[in-house]
């Protein structure tokens, strides 16, 4: 999906994921119990100001002239008592806000813990074709601002709805119990209130949602150029770049104006209207106190404050709307991240390896990145990466993979360790498919060491141990020595405390290589040791190092390796010549050498004109 897709996909209200939000409450009902009656209490309180003062005025404030001294010290005294329980009751509306925002701040906390939570872990189990299809920013952003958007709703925009509403009911009983008359000349304009409410939420919205595009078009021309700076640096592209850069931001400036301009305009609107409101109230009740019908000045100064109080929920629904809209947008994404079918699960009854031979068959595999692909297939699909693969490798037996670039060497590496299910055909371990087998089991018994190594962030022990505590500092400095790389380690400035920076972006190819090595060796996979291309990219002295840890490491193990150099694999047991998903050949490097095959065509092609043949 593009960015101009997946920020456009977006529902006003959908049912269905405001139930899934709320489901997220359920764990916390007594908070959202307590935050409903503070807001319930924080309702009625807002109006007993308003009271407070017409009594105030009506009863202690307005006498006609002549009225003796003492009866105007006891009127006095009346107005202190009213001002006391006016800022008693400020004190008690100061506690009821501080105990409802410290409730619903911690509940929308709470509620984006869970999610992430949830996304985290879903995460985790989704199987790799899921990564090969959804970029890892999409991904990011879904367990930070998609998350956070849905905190906004349940902290701001729900509790605001729930607020306002609440507000506007008790405002509206009061000032009808009041005066039944100056209240329907107050409501007299929130016809029109609505209608323009309704105007600019429309345009409000659509700015909202071009302002969110346009947002999401900067960040990504941002993740990509910094990402890509070297490039940008090295081919002097830095005049067009900033050009095209100049040009998104140039739209999220008009996109955020645009807002801006709509906001300008919607809120001295909504402050005309109810000025409009308290004229109309003025009017009125000016002309019934004049024509003695009952208004009191007490209930005029009531109304203003009660029309000025009315309209400022009326007025934060619109924005309830924009939160409402974003947290459907972002739930939208969310669960459909959540809703993944998990591909690469345990069967039930799997079972662990209680003992291992070591023995690694391949029967009849055919495979396929897309997940498109069924068995049903016909076998001249394009999309077909392994075609009727038969490979036996017997315990503790070495086995080199060879190829040109995609033959499918990686893909058989990625199958026994059943990072991928096959469509046709079966991988077996000690004879058991592995999809009868548990993951978490099949998987600790595997090494695997990568082209591309990724170092955390972190010292360089916990690199090499993956932050396991159980692993002794001795087995890692072993391990260490046993590839070559001990040295170079103590060598750094806190030796295997030495923090790691992004990516070991000072460390060289060949000495993350080396550290994948040792970290390998220091998980003990006494089961399988798979090598997939390690010495691709390293130089003549670290290659030696590597093939001679090798040999050591091999001994009673089952080896699967993958390597570009086919220097790196003439010691292996047994070398299998693959091309175009099919294996070819098989046989040591000697036999194959002397048939004068496909395998003696790429090794004298990559010793005599210094590269690999293409596969053609």
């Amino acid at each position: 999906m593009t960015i101009q897709a997946d920020e456009a996909a977006k529902k006003d209200f959908d049912a269905h994921l405001t139930r899934r939000i709320l489901n997220y409450l359920k764990p916390y009902t007594k908070l959202v119990g307590a935050g409903l009656l503070l807001a319930l209490l924080i309702a009625i309180s807002q109006p007993l100001f308003n009271l407070l003062q017409r009594h105030a005025i009506d009863q202690y404030l307005v006498y006609p002239d002549g009225t003796p001294r003492a009866e105007r010290e006891l009127l006095y005294r009346g107005v202190v008592t009213i001002a006391l329980g006016y800022l008693g009751l400020k004190i008690v509306e100061f506690a009821l806000r501080y105990g409802f925002t410290l409730a619903i701040s911690y509940l929308g906390q709470r509620v984006l813990y869970d999610i992430r939570s949830d996304l985290f872990t879903k995460l985790q189990r989704l199987h790799l074709a899921f990564f090969d299809q959804n970029p890892v920013g999409r991904l990011i952003t879904r367990v930070t601002s998609d998350v956070d958007a849905i905190n906004q709703f349940i902290t701001a925009g729900l509790v605001s709805l729930i607020q306002s509403s609440l507000l506007i009911v008790v405002y509206v009983v009061i000032m009808l119990s009041i005066s039944w008359q100056l209240a329907l000349v107050s409501f007299a304009v929130l016809p029109i209130l609505f209608f323009v409410t309704s105007f600019f939420r429309v345009r409000i919205r659509d700015a909202f949602r071009h302002t969110r595009l346009q947002q999401a078009i900067v960040n990504s021309k941002l993740n990509e150029n910094i990402t890509g700076m070297t490039t940008v640096q090295l081919f002097s592209r830095e005049a067009r770049i900033g050009v095209e850069f100049d040009r998104a931001n140039r739209d999220l400036l008009g996109a955020n104006l645009n807002s801006i301009k709509w906001f300008s305009l919607y809120m001295p609107t909504v402050s005309i209207l109810a000025q409009v409101a308290t004229a109309l109230v003025l009017w009125y009740a000016g002309r019934g106190i004049l024509q003695g019908a009952g208004v009191t000045i007490g209930t005029l100064v009531a109304f203003v404050g009660f029309i000025t109080a009315l309209f400022q929920p009326i007025q934060d629904l619109a924005d309830v709307f924009n939160n409402l809209q974003a947290a459907m947008a972002s739930s939208e994404r969310i669960f459909g991240v959540l809703d993944t079918e998990e591909r690469i699960t345990d069967k039930p009854g799997a079972r662990a390896l209680t003992s291992f031979e070591g023995r690694v068959d391949l029967e009849g595999v055919w495979f396929a990145y897309d997940e498109n692909v069924t068995a049903d297939t016909p076998d001249t699909d394009d999309r077909w990466t392994l075609r009727g693969i038969d490979l036996h490798i017997r315990p503790g037996e070495s086995v080199a993979l060879v190829g040109a670039t995609g033959a499918g060497k990686t893909s058989i590496t990625s199958l026994v360790s059943r990072f991928y299910d096959v469509q046709r055909g079966s991988v077996k371990v000690d004879g058991t498919d592995v999809r009868d087998l548990q993951q978490h089991d099949l998987r600790r018994h595997v090494g695997v060491v990568l082209q591309d190594v990724f170092l955390f962030a972190g010292t360089m022990e916990s690199n090499l141990t993956l932050g396991n505590p159980e692993i002794p500092h001795e087995r890692v400095v072993q391990a260490c020595k046993y590839v070559g790389v001990h040295d170079f380690i103590m060598g750094l400035p806190e030796g295997y405390d030495t923090e790691v920076r992004e990516r070991g972006a000072t460390l060289s190819t060949g000495q993350k290589q080396l550290i994948a090595f040792a970290r390998a060796l220091i998980q003990n996979p006494d089961i399988l040791l798979v090598l997939d291309e390690a010495t691709a990219n390293i130089d003549t002295e670290t290659e030696l190092q590597i093939q001679a840890a090798l040999r050591k490491v091999m001994v009673g193990r089952t080896s699967i390796i993958i390597a570009h150099r086919l220097s790196t694999i003439e010691h292996c047991d047994r070398i299998v010549v693959m091309r175009k998903g099919r294996v070819v050949e098989e046989g040591s490097h000697a036999e194959l050498l002397a048939r004068g095959g496909y395998y003696a065509r790429l090794y004298r092609l990559q010793y005599a004109e210094g590269g690999m043949a293409a596969d053609d």
